[in-house]
């Protein structure tokens, strides 16, 4: 589980980083990031009904996107909001490391992995 440092929970948080942040995308995953002034980086996780109107398939994903983030967070460059939106397709990776994978390259293209 992410620490409470690490995650964005309030509504005006996430809207300003969707007005706001830079967007890179890589298959069905979407990456909208921007800088904050704090010393961590801070991560939300949004996976919609049109990706599955099962509960658990939407938890799923979501719980994997956290794990891996939870994994590779002390490689991270801190001071980033970072906002991963989940499309169709997504529910279909069934592996641990195609998402991993997904992941590795967003953070590499917005520059918040070395």
């Amino acid at each position: 589980m992410l620490s409470q440092k690490n995650r964005i929970q309030k509504k005006d948080d996430i809207e300003r980083i969707f007005k706001k942040g830079k967007s890179f995308k890589e298959g069905s995953l979407l990456l909208k990031t921007l800088k904050n002034d704090l010393n961590a980086s801070r991560f939300g996780f949004v996976v919609s009904k049109k990706i599955s109107k099962k509960a658990h398939i939407r938890n799923k994903i979501k719980r994997r996107l956290r794990e891996i983030i939870r994994l590779e967070i002390k490689l991270l460059k801190p001071g980033t909001d970072n906002l991963f939106v989940a499309f169709p397709g997504l529910e279909k990776k069934e592996k641990f490391e195609d998402f991993k994978e997904i992941v590795g390259k967003l953070l590499k293209k917005a520059d918040i992995l070395p």
